[in-house]
């Protein structure tokens, strides 16, 4: 296996996704649709130290999906190696929501500019200097970080979620 400067393997988590890595990873949970399912798996993230930064769930009549992003990528990958359940990994973006009368206006309109659809967002439990932040799916996530950027948005990193100290 290749190995950087330092030694280590080139496809070691921490070299290849790193803590600034510019997106966020959600974790989609598929879920049979009954009481207590969802809890179940909120007891178990919260058994092994992970952290919630943002719930969504899309639900259908026999099923339902979580959509999840953890505090900690490494550990909740880990953990869902170990687990019982059915996941899949998206990325997506974070963004700060800017100190504006209409953030979401503000931040639809860099990536409309940009013809970037969005498919769904959701709020992320951030308040990173001292404001909330969302997370977003897009079209294309190397172009909606680069608008993004270039309309002065700061966005978020999973490196910003474990710095997030909740007292």
């Amino acid at each position: 296996m290749p190995k950087d400067n330092s030694g280590r393997s080139a496809l070691d988590p921490d070299t290849a996704r790193g803590r600034a890595w510019p997106c966020l990873r959600q974790f989609g949970v598929f879920m049979e649709n009954r009481v207590g399912t969802l809890h179940a798996l909120l007891r178990h993230l919260e058994r092994h130290d992970l952290r919630v930064v943002a719930l969504s769930i899309v639900d259908s009549v026999d099923f339902s999906i979580a959509r999840l992003v953890l505090d900690n990528y490494e550990r909740a990958v880990e953990f869902f190696k170990l687990s019982h359940f059915t996941v899949f990994e998206t990325d997506l973006i974070g963004v700060e929501m800017p100190d504006d009368p209409q953030p979401y206006v503000k931040i639809c309109l860099a990536l409309l500019q940009a013809e970037l659809n969005i498919h769904y967002t959701y709020p992320l439990l951030y308040h990173g200097r001292g404001r909330g932040a969302i997370a977003l799916y897009v079209d294309d996530i190397d172009l909606g970080l680069r608008t993004l950027a270039e309309k002065g948005h700061r966005t978020i990193t999973e490196n910003d979620l474990q710095d997030e100290t909740f007292e």
